[in-house]
């Protein structure tokens, strides 16, 4: 017996790395979705898109992509979301959920709630899994296969809502767990967004050195560096909306950062060997549980 698509016409607004997964695991698994509709700021895109067949109708106008649809995903940079929401909220029809990509959570829901229309359901989410590749070709079914999906519902909302973006997600392969949205940005600011600052950082010092050196350093360069440069080849609009969105978590992290790498190169500088055996020994345990979690 087949099962029925959880969503008879979803909307994809953002068409990138996420976006496009999405959309080819729907096409993919007749579960997930009756039609794909996928939206993107240039045509460009869209004919890309019709091109790579992984989407039933291709809109320019987001008003016009959400259209008839019961759920809209928000997959654009996050800084695009209040304009979004603005945009089609009255084309909304009364049932349809909201969701979203976003790694920002606070931010999301500050600024797309109030768009929200009564009768709609807005359930945020952030898959997270991804590359450093984005745009329509970077997608791939097996993105998220192992990977979580955080949930970050406000209450009140409505439960069976909450269950379909779930359960969306667990037929795209993920694993899924509803988490309180300020703690899911602190958590994220550690390991995701502190990670990417730092990664953008050090291959900005590697480009401001003298011409002879920095030739050297990406002639020899070693599989350190090589995993800073992979990180820093990231979307730089996203990046940034990510920075500015979740500004608090990020420069608390990064002050908790520096006054540890503040106490590493004491270690350094005065021959403290045990203290750098014993941070390095940390490293190695936190590397070995991610192994352990299948979330290396």
């Amino acid at each position: 017996m087949t099962t029925p698509p959880l969503f008879k016409r979803i909307a994809l607004l953002g068409i990138g790395l996420i976006g496009s997964s999405v959309a080819r695991i729907a096409r993919e698994r007749a579960d997930i979705a009756g039609e794909i509709v996928a939206n993107a700021r240039t045509q460009a895109t869209l004919d890309r898109v019709m091109e790579l067949g992984f989407a039933d109708r291709v809109e320019l106008d987001p008003a016009r992509a959400v259209a008839g649809a019961d759920c809209v995903m928000l997959c654009a940079p996050v800084g695009a979301y209040e304009a979004l929401a603005q945009t089609i909220a009255p084309y909304l029809d009364p049932g349809c959920i909201i969701t979203d990509v976003g790694s920002t959570k606070q931010s999301v829901i500050r600024d797309v709630t109030p768009h929200v229309p009564a009768g709609v359901h807005f359930v945020p989410a952030h898959p997270l899994a991804g590359t450093e590749y984005s745009g329509p070709d970077a997608g791939f079914t097996t993105l998220f296969q192992g990977r979580w999906t955080l949930l970050t519902p406000l209450p009140g909302t409505d439960p069976g809502a909450v269950e379909k973006i779930s359960e969306l997600w667990r037929r795209c392969g993920s694993m899924v767990e509803a988490m309180e949205p300020a703690h899911h940005d602190r958590v994220l600011a550690i390991v995701s967004h502190l990670p990417h600052l730092i990664a953008f950082t050090i291959c900005g010092t590697a480009e401001g050195l003298e011409e002879e050196s920095r030739a050297q350093v990406l002639k020899f360069a070693a599989s350190g560096f090589r995993d800073f440069t992979r990180i820093a080849a990231s979307d730089p609009v996203m990046w940034r909306d990510i920075f500015l969105n979740n500004r608090e978590a990020l420069l608390e992290m990064l002050q908790r950062f520096t006054e540890d790498a503040q106490a590493m190169a004491r270690a350094v500088r005065w021959g403290d060997p045990a203290y750098i055996e014993h941070r390095i020994q940390q490293g190695r345990a936190i590397r070995r549980s991610l192994i352990e979690l299948k979330q290396a």
